[in-house]
């Protein structure tokens, strides 16, 4: 059974940082795409960031370079968000996805950033 569990999410202050982490299980984790999505209030799910089966390659979203980072540790099939400098605008629903070759979605996490 595939599972997408994340984790690390909460309400920060502006400036503040935060570290998402997600679980996978029941895939072969270590051939997949992984990703974070973002649904901010009023708006529709977008990419955050992304991250290749090795790790060499990522993609960010523009709102997200320079201040988020993804990695990835295919010994414990997690993969991590690092989020820095918040700000009022990243707050939504932080969802983990198994990008390629499935399309698996976690149930989201919430993360408000609000002084």
């Amino acid at each position: 059974q595939v599972g997408l569990v994340e984790s690390g999410g909460g309400l920060v202050q502006p400036g503040e940082s935060l570290t998402l982490s997600c679980a996978a299980s029941g895939f072969s984790f270590k051939i997949t795409t992984m990703a974070w999505y973002r649904q901010s209030p009023g708006k529709e799910r977008g990419l955050v960031a992304q991250i290749s089966p090795v790790g060499g390659t990522t993609m960010y979203g523009d709102f997200a370079k320079g201040r988020f980072s993804i990695s990835r540790d295919n010994t414990k099939n997690t993969v991590d968000l690092r989020m820095d400098s918040l700000k009022p605008d990243d707050t939504g629903v932080y969802y983990c996805h198994a990008t390629m070759p499935y399309s698996y979605w976690g149930q989201g996490i919430r993360v408000t950033v609000s002084s």
